[in-house]
């Protein structure tokens, strides 16, 4: 299950053509250079400090892997525990832009999971301590610990041992 927050942008608008209400026009500037410059960096330090200034929480030898794509808005309703990691270009969202609404949602990636390449993590989920996605899925609903999951959308593939 999702749990997500939904704000209305009024009757019959289109929500994203309000963007700028939502958050501060220079603070999303300065969270999308910090970003793609952290998309790139070979350091895994420097990029968790650098995302820690924007707000997210991420634990001890947390790992974001090349061309991960982080949320520009929201990057400060992000965790990541302690040892997971985030494999090549996997995008984490923490808000959707819809017809009439704006939906926001916390993502949490536990402990030693991971989130293999190419993955779509949407707002609202967690994934639990030591559980697997596999490489391309879409994470539309909550991941219980210990296990793997994997497909569009993800689904139970196994019990990881």
């Amino acid at each position: 299950m999702r749990e997500l927050k939904t704000l209305f942008a009024g009757t019959g608008k289109n929500s994203l053509n309000y963007w700028w209400k939502v958050k501060n026009p220079l603070i999303i500037c300065i969270n999308f250079l910090v970003i793609e410059l952290c998309k790139y960096l070979p350091s895994l330090s420097l990029k968790r400090f650098l995302l820690r200034l924007l707000g997210m929480k991420i634990g001890k030898n947390a790992a974001i892997g090349l061309a991960v794509q982080l949320d520009v808005f929201f990057p400060e309703l992000i965790t990541l525990k302690d040892n997971c990691m985030l494999g090549y270009n996997t995008t984490i969202l923490c808000h959707e832009f819809l017809q009439k609404s704006l939906r926001l949602g916390k993502v949490v990636i536990g402990e030693n999971a991971l989130v293999a390449t190419n993955c779509l993590v949407l707002p609202g989920v967690s994934i639990g301590r030591n559980s697997v996605v596999s490489s391309m899925s879409l994470v539309n609903k909550s991941i219980p610990a210990n296990s793997f999951y994997g497909g569009i959308p993800a689904k139970r593939l196994k019990a990881r041992r």
